[in-house]
């Protein structure tokens, strides 16, 4: 069999007989000529973490807030000689800590699981020890998956059966903040990327969008954060945002106000996405009608199993999908650039936005997501 078709069996192979290893929890001996699985042995899983304050580049204001930091919580499961990373990663309006995950983390007893393939049991068990801790849970379910995939020998794009040349381009924000500091960060992101994106909510929206049009006419997403507090005044400013080439809007009003979210997606000439309003599998039926679409974040969602399925529901309710992500690692965002080929939009720059990197993993290269061959969730450690 010539190197070729050996290739193309190894590829192919990895989201059938992937899938059915997850599916089946238990163990695989494929052929020599078929895709290779790492054979599990009989030692147990071991679950450590410490904290890691990520430092951003910038300082980063939204409509609620400003910081210069985010703090972050790096995990890793280590299993016969492989070792799968993962991460929490807690802005503020996640309502999570560096104390709430770690006394959340200590709760897991991976130990109890003899065969990491058991993802659907394992991050059944991790999902209920708590209701919230959304970032914890998010932290091994992306260790879990880096580990599987690292034994299955494939990237998760892989095993799900996507095509990486489909990943999209990658949004790059630019927070709220001064016209001189706009255009500095506009000047700095308008030859590496395709689309910007521009936090808005608050009452220097037309100015921030003319200031960044001054320097590139490149199409622009806008993040309201629910900032835009009455509905005729939402719609006027996307009517006028649509006029200065945007693309989409995410979260133009307070999430509670679904009423009025879906008033203001009847009406808008633009695509409105979910942010705020969505967390979890379980809210997607609820906002099919009063949003064009969501955007899926691991750190709200616990992870890539629930980020997965989040997809897939709502393609099938007919919705738009993005994935985004908090300013993370290159370890939560590769984890969520998995999904990327499958979405409408990405907005996966969080690592881009920090200066402590400790992985090298997904890369924007000519403003494209560019997905690494790699196992698991392809990241490497610097």
């Amino acid at each position: 069999m010539n190197k070729t078709r050996r290739d193309f069996l190894k590829t192919a192979g990895a989201a059938t007989l992937g899938a059915g290893l997850l599916a089946g929890c238990g163990r695989f001996s494929p052929g020599p000529e078929r895709f290779s699985v790492n054979r599990l042995g009989t030692g147990k899983m071991k679950l450590s973490w410490f904290p890691y304050e990520l430092k951003l580049r910038h300082t980063f204001t939204v409509a609620s807030y400003s910081r210069t930091t985010t703090p972050d919580v790096q995990v890793k499961i280590d299993y016969e000689g492989f070792t799968g990373y993962g991460e929490a990663s807690m802005p503020p309006y996640l309502g999570q800590s560096v104390e709430s995950v770690t006394k959340f983390l200590e709760k897991v007893d991976l130990e109890r699981f003899s065969d990491p393939f058991c993802l659907d049991d394992i991050l059944a068990y991790v999902d209920s020890l708590s209701e919230g801790d959304t970032a914890a849970k998010a932290a091994v379910d992306i260790a879990l998956h880096d580990l599987v995939g690292k034994l299955l020998g494939a990237p998760w794009y892989r095993i799900w059966g996507y095509d990486p040349a489909k990943a999209p381009d990658t949004t790059f924000t630019i927070g709220i903040d001064t016209p001189e500091v706009v255009r500095e960060k506009t000047r700095e992101c308008a030859g590496q990327f395709n689309i910007l994106k521009v936090k808005v909510g608050l009452d220097n929206d037309k100015e921030m969008i003319t200031t960044i049009r001054e320097i590139t006419d490149l199409p622009i997403a806008v993040d309201a954060n629910q900032g835009w507090k009455d509905r005729n005044q939402a719609l006027e400013m996307i009517h006028w945002l649509k006029e200065h080439g945007i693309v989409m809007v995410e979260q133009p009003m307070p999430k509670e106000r679904l009423d009025d979210l879906a008033w203001v997606t009847e009406h808008s000439p633009l695509p409105v996405f979910a942010d705020e309003s969505i967390q979890r599998l379980r809210d997607i039926q609820s906002l099919k009608g009063v949003f064009s679409g969501i955007n899926i974040k691991l750190m709200k969602c616990t992870g890539m199993r629930e980020g997965h399925r989040m997809l897939e529901f709502a393609r099938g309710l007919g919705m738009k999908v993005m994935v985004g992500c908090m300013t993370e690692t290159s370890c939560a965002v590769s984890a969520a650039a998995q999904l990327s080929p499958a979405v409408d939009f990405a907005d996966l720059d969080g690592n881009l936005l920090i200066a402590n990197d400790r992985f090298d993993g997904v890369k924007v290269v000519g403003g494209k997501l560019t997905l690494p061959d790699r196992p698991g969730i392809g990241v490497e450690l610097l």
